[in-house]
């Protein structure tokens, strides 16, 4: 191995979990703190436990509800744009019209 290209690594790192699980193993930080462990994960566990980290939930449903809106406000939008269209073509004649209209009045 090529020397002074390795990270210092601490033999006796102590994580620390949200639930207050302490323990210890190898790693090159010398602490970490974790939000989750198998201490209180719901897999080992066995029980259903709901962590919002800083309101993120709270931030996300409030996204999909401003897009919900957003999204019915676009609806209108592109309806409202829909009928105006029809209001022109029936104001404006298509060429396709007027040359119907043409035949029909050289035939009668």
């Amino acid at each position: 191995m090529k020397a002074n290209i390795h990270p210092q690594w601490f033999a006796e790192t102590k994580v620390t979990c949200a639930c207050g699980n302490t323990f210890i193993t190898g790693s090159t930080k010398p602490e970490i703190r974790v939000n989750i462990c198998s201490a209180c994960h719901p897999f080992f566990t066995g029980q259903q436990k709901f962590i919002d980290t800083l309101g993120q939930v709270e931030r996300f449903q409030k996204r999909q509800t401003e897009a919900k809106a957003k999204q019915e406000e676009r609806k209108k939008i592109l309806a409202t744009k829909q009928v105006q269209k029809e209001e022109l073509r029936k104001d404006k004649p298509t060429l396709r019209d007027l040359l119907m209209k043409a035949r029909q009045n050289a035939i009668i």
